[in-house]
């Protein structure tokens, strides 16, 4: 049985995903409303679990230990709530971790193309075919993906839209913006698929590197 997340649960895991976040960025990561979010964060704050910081003319919340703790206590009850919760995203997550190895590999293979004595040699993406393999994993990886973010919603409604997401991602590097594998602050290939990552260590209150 699927389980709809608190607002509280949302903002919070939304600052956790996305690091350092702006009120927008938090309520689209859960489609929630704005004013409902600032008010939400406004709350944490005043108990200590969110911080606001600005850097080089940036602002942004982020969780603060405390916060971090109590996440990961509202995400454990949640998931403790659901019958079988816990085994369905436990085997969910044994099936990811192979293929977030292929994504790494992937990844990898977009940033560097091994030449004759210098393995480590940037890829300048002039090798259509060695590009082309790594698009091939990338789509093989989506297609993947789907049985994935679908296993996990059967569980929670708040694991939805990875697989779009990280599809959307891979249309714009098909259409020629390669950019699109890697770059930061964005949806991207390698940024939806290092949020779900987080996600399920953060769901089933794993340590990073599980």
């Amino acid at each position: 049985m699927t389980r709809a997340s608190s607002d509280e649960l949302l903002v919070l895991h939304a600052v956790r995903l996305r690091g350092f976040t702006d009120v927008a960025s938090a309520a689209r990561r859960f489609a929630l409303d704005p004013g409902v979010v600032e008010e939400l964060l406004l709350d944490e704050q005043a108990l200590g679990r969110v911080a606001w910081s600005e850097f080089a003319g940036l602002g942004g919340w982020s969780l603060t230990e405390r916060g971090r703790a109590h996440g990961e206590r509202l995400l454990a009850a949640e998931l403790a709530a659901v019958p079988g919760g816990r085994e369905a995203v436990s085997a969910t997550f044994a099936a990811f971790l192979p293929l977030n190895d292929r994504l790494q590999s992937a990844c990898t293979g977009w940033q560097l193309r091994p030449r004759p004595g210098d393995p480590l040699a940037e890829n300048d993406h002039t090798d259509p075919a060695w590009d082309g393999l790594v698009v091939a994993e990338l789509d093989a990886l989506a297609r993947e993906l789907v049985a994935v973010a679908h296993g996990l919603v059967a569980v929670l409604d708040r694991f939805g839209g990875y697989d779009r997401r990280f599809s959307a991602a891979l249309d714009r590097v098909r259409a020629g913006d390669g950019s699109w594998v890697n770059r930061t602050g964005e949806d991207s290939c390698h940024t939806v698929w290092f949020e779900l990552h987080e996600d399920l260590l953060a769901t089933l209150g794993l340590p990073r590197g599980a």
